[in-house]
């Protein structure tokens, strides 16, 4: 059976993940701060749907805890690893958040992500196959004055991802930059958010999840789900940030 890893699994898109890829027979190595929900979830997974859970509690802020992973990612024949953990701030201004949470959130965002992709590409490179998607956020795709530590941290992932994915064209590895909007999860708790938008803006995580597999396995190298963010991306592509930029803060502030 194939392998796949995914950080950040017990909630949100992590699970959507968790879920789809146990159904599309995966064993899985499930990687989370809080192991009972770990252990929660890799039951209900072997119980539902025949597959096998490991389970590796881990604060990805912590280096010891993230080479870990790592380890986990080179002792065994990883087939699709899922950078999915991550967070945001978004209540109150740069100045009045602690700083040793935004440097939390840089750890998680930014190098988890790089040394994860680290380790699991080497190996992946080595057989000639295997993929990765790291998560990231419609938030990549332009500066943002609510939150811009999270924007910056995401517009990393998706940069980053773009750029690997360039260099090892013709390895046999996939990489794919998933940039979500606004999905009904914990997320938004955690970063202080409350979120006054129109429906269409609200993504389904399942739906998320089927559209990042569907884009990678036509080679896509980032994915946007959800049509109304898709045509918000189009029409940043083709507008000067002079005019966008200012709309952008206007948008987050109804978000608070």
């Amino acid at each position: 059976m194939p392998i796949a890893l995914i950080t950040g699994a017990t909630s949100g898109i992590g699970y959507s993940f968790a879920r789809r890829l146990a159904a599309d027979g995966f064993d899985l190595v499930l990687v989370a701060r809080t192991r009972e929900r770990l252990a929660e979830v890799a039951t209900e997974l072997h119980e539902e749907f025949g597959v096998e859970a490991e389970v590796l509690r881990a604060d990805l802020a912590k280096l010891a805890d993230c080479r870990r992973v790592e380890n986990a990612l080179t002792d065994q024949e990883i087939d699709l690893l899922v950078n999915n953990a991550g967070f945001g701030l978004y209540a109150g201004d740069f100045l009045s958040h602690d700083l040793e949470t935004e440097d939390e959130m840089v750890l998680v965002n930014v190098r988890a992500v790089m040394r994860l992709t680290y380790a699991a590409v080497g190996a992946m490179v080595e057989r000639g196959e295997g993929s990765v998607i790291n998560v990231s956020s419609v938030a990549s795709f332009a500066p943002d004055p609510m939150a811009p530590t999270y924007a910056a941290s995401k517009a990393w992932v998706t940069a980053f991802t773009q750029g690997l994915r360039q260099q090892l064209a013709g390895s046999g590895v996939s990489l794919l930059a998933l940039t979500p909007g606004l999905v009904p999860t914990g997320f938004q708790d955690r970063a202080g958010v409350e979120a006054n938008v129109p429906g269409i803006f609200w993504l389904d995580a399942d739906a998320v999840v089927d559209t990042a597999l569907k884009d990678l396995h036509s080679g896509h190298g980032v994915s946007v789900p959800g049509l109304a963010y898709r045509a918000i991306r189009v029409a940043m592509q083709y507008t000067p940030r002079r005019f966008y930029l200012p709309l952008t803060g206007a948008v987050m502030a109804r978000l608070t």
